[in-house]
């Protein structure tokens, strides 16, 4: 899925890391880990499914039936199952992505066992009691109202519903009130039935964890699940011409005006890559040339940085973060920033401008630098078995296997200047963002400029 090239003597990063082994069960359930001998341990399911797999009419059901996996099985009641976990010592934990939903422990190696066994029952056997989906309807929607006060995760809503709007992958991972109010037992059984399947699905596993006994677990636990899909031959179908739709990207600017906020949140955007495609790291080598900042730290001024030192001298706003958001077939690459309507025209050309830069006068010192810097924290992030153990279960279902570190280190130190000018000229160059907007937007630039501004004409 890389460049032959890559396949370099170069020297990289050295990390010690164990070798991440695989079985793959009869009934296509993958089981991945990584022992590294020590007494505690993560394991859990990580699964194809999440909002992107959702219509207009069901959004949140993914969301709602996370919510309800704790909430009693025909095995345990909640209260059995929270005293359990709570007297082993161990942590149990869910989340839901637009493309993944987790279910995970963290536990003592020794009580690996139990905590594969809790997770096979709270995926099999939940009731989806009546009384409990009532509960969480409005446990889910004070959840609703809390993110709407959070304009990061708005912008980003609003980002995601702009450039795929059309698509599923343009829903937003817990779906609007009017759908959460009438979701019902029927709508969750549906959902797991149709995307619960052992095919779709990964037990990974990181910390003092032996292979050979978790395959055994899994086959236990597992290997005669009674999920079954429904409609396998039709989702399958519908799940490709998903994929091909959703490469439509929609260059617009949505601009939600409230003046009574005291800044203005943005996120703009142009199309990016999915994670199996060459243009990959050489993007991440990009995104983090770009970095972050936020106004709250003292050396902006004086930083390596430009776009940080411009921020900073100018004053032009009060953060700014860099992304590089992947999907299967797609992503986002872009910036999010926090400025007032005063600066917002003004912060919106500096960045732009700096892009325009990179596309143009990027150095080798930056290249080298971002790559040492990304090198750093992808290592910094494989710090303890949870991190590990959601390296391992991404990595199987977004690229069929786990990345040895050595390799991926490789690939990323082989990055060089022309392969970050040939990407940000190809994604990023005369190309129409995204753009979407939240808070006193009156003097953020029109979408005529800012298309215009993501080219540089030369005298």
């Amino acid at each position: 899925i890389f460049p032959r090239r890559m396949q370099s003597n170069q020297a990289a990063v050295k990390v010690n890391t164990p070798e991440t082994r695989v079985t793959q069960l009869a009934n296509g359930l993958r089981v991945a880990s990584e022992d590294s001998g020590i007494s505690t341990c993560t394991v859990g399911l990580w699964i194809d499914a999440g909002s992107r797999y959702e219509t207009n009419e069901n959004n949140g059901t993914a969301h709602f039936l996370e919510h309800m996996a704790f909430k009693g099985t025909a095995n345990r009641s909640q209260l059995d199952l929270e005293l359990e976990v709570e007297n082993m010592g161990a942590h149990l934990n869910a989340y839901t992505s637009r493309e993944q939903t987790v279910y995970y422990a963290k536990a003592f190696s020794k009580d690996l066992p139990r905590a594969v066994e809790i997770l096979s029952d709270i995926i099999q056997n939940s009731t989806l009691g009546e009384a409990e989906i009532e509960r969480e309807r409005g446990v889910i929607l004070r959840e609703m109202e809390e993110i709407e006060q959070n304009q990061q995760e708005v912008v980003f809503d609003y980002l995601h519903s702009t450039a795929y709007q059309g698509t599923s992958l343009g829903l937003t991972i817990l779906g609007p009130s009017e759908n959460i109010k009438k979701i019902n037992r029927d709508d969750l059984v549906k959902y797991i039935k149709q995307h619960y399947n052992p095919s779709r699905m990964v037990l990974a596993a990181a910390g003092g964890v032996e292979h050979d006994k978790l395959v055994n677990l899994a086959k236990e636990f597992f290997g005669t699940t009674n999920i079954k899909p429904i409609y396998s031959t039709i989702a399958i179908i519908f799940r490709h011409f998903e994929m091909l739709v959703y490469f439509i990207f929609n260059n617009f600017l949505l601009r939600h005006r409230n003046d009574h906020m005291p800044y203005v949140h943005v996120a703009m955007a142009v199309e990016g890559v999915g994670w199996e495609h060459p243009d990959t790291i050489p993007l991440m080598v990009a995104n983090q040339i770009i970095g972050s900042w936020d106004r709250s730290s003292t050396n902006g001024a004086h930083f390596p940085n430009p776009l940080v030192r411009r921020m900073a001298r100018e004053g032009l706003c009060v953060s700014f973060q860099s992304f590089n958001t992947l999907y299967t077939d797609t992503g986002l690459w872009g910036i999010y920033f926090v400025s007032d309507n005063e600066n917002i025209y003004d912060c919106t050309i500096r960045v732009q401008d700096e892009w325009m830069r990179l596309c143009t006068e990027l150095t080798d010192l930056e290249v080298s630098r971002a790559t040492n810097t990304l090198l750093t924290n992808m290592a910094l992030m494989l710090d303890g078995t949870t991190p590990i153990c959601e390296d391992i279960g991404r990595q199987m279902l977004c690229y069929g296997r786990r990345i040895p570190w050595p390799e991926m280190a490789r690939r990323i130190a082989y990055i060089n200047v022309n392969d970050v000018k040939k990407v940000l000229g190809k994604y990023v160059w005369d190309a129409c963002p995204a753009v979407a907007s939240i808070g006193p937007t009156e003097a953020l630039p029109d979408y005529s400029n800012i298309r215009a501004k993501m080219y540089k004409v030369f005298h």
